[in-house]
């Protein structure tokens, strides 16, 4: 590819995140992402054939933004607890940084289910891989014994809840308690590692 070609996907993909996380797969229009990205609508048809190849694009590059580099940080030579701090730190770090991500992410999810498994599948993540990882840290005693989805789901429920629902938690419950949203959001990163911890980590104490 030529820069002027690097240059002009950029700009389509750009444009149709705009517009795709705003109206949705289902009501986004081609036209629409031709005209945000400044482009005729043959043109975008060149780079991207049709809706479906152009949401895909989209919708990957977003899952990927909010998932942490899951198979460096637990294949590092880093203890349990740290991998686990730094996983948290990572993933609300992400969700902070794109907070309309997750609920674009899930709607469309729900809408097409498969889309997450073809976009999990060419990730690289592999979640049975990390089952046993969490299994063979239970078996040397440096976990908590449950059941390992339950305590990915926990985890990641943690991180996550506050952004689904931070039109909810902004409007209806730190206003009106006085409480600043962005000192709260602030706090919430080692709160959330504080909790985890101490739930998974046998024996756990604060340094």
């Amino acid at each position: 590819m030529t820069m002027d070609t690097n240059t002009t996907e950029e700009q389509i993909l750009e444009a149709a995140k705009k517009v795709f996380r705003a109206k949705g797969m289902q009501g986004a229009r081609m036209q629409e992402i031709a005209d945000e990205a400044g482009i005729n609508k043959a043109l975008l048809h060149y780079y991207f054939r049709n809706k479906e190849k152009l949401f895909m694009a989209v919708f990957a590059d977003a899952f990927l933004q909010i998932m942490p580099n899951m198979d460096q940080i637990f294949s590092s030579d880093r203890s349990i607890e740290e991998k686990i701090s730094v996983f948290i730190e990572a993933y609300i770090n992400m969700l902070s940084a794109y907070p309309d991500l997750p609920i674009f992410i899930l709607s469309e999810a729900r809408r097409d289910p498969t889309i997450l498994f073809e976009v999990l599948e060419k990730s690289g993540i592999k979640p049975v891989s990390i089952t046993e990882f969490i299994l063979l840290e239970m078996e040397k005693g440096n976990l908590v014994r449950m059941n390992p989805s339950h305590m990915m789901v926990n985890i990641v429920s943690l991180c996550v809840f506050p952004f689904l629902a931070r039109p909810l938690l902004e409007t209806v419950i730190l206003k009106k308690q006085g409480v600043d949203p962005a000192e709260f959001y602030n706090i919430r990163l080692e709160e959330v590692k504080t909790f985890v911890l101490r739930a998974v980590i046998p024996n756990y104490s604060e340094s």
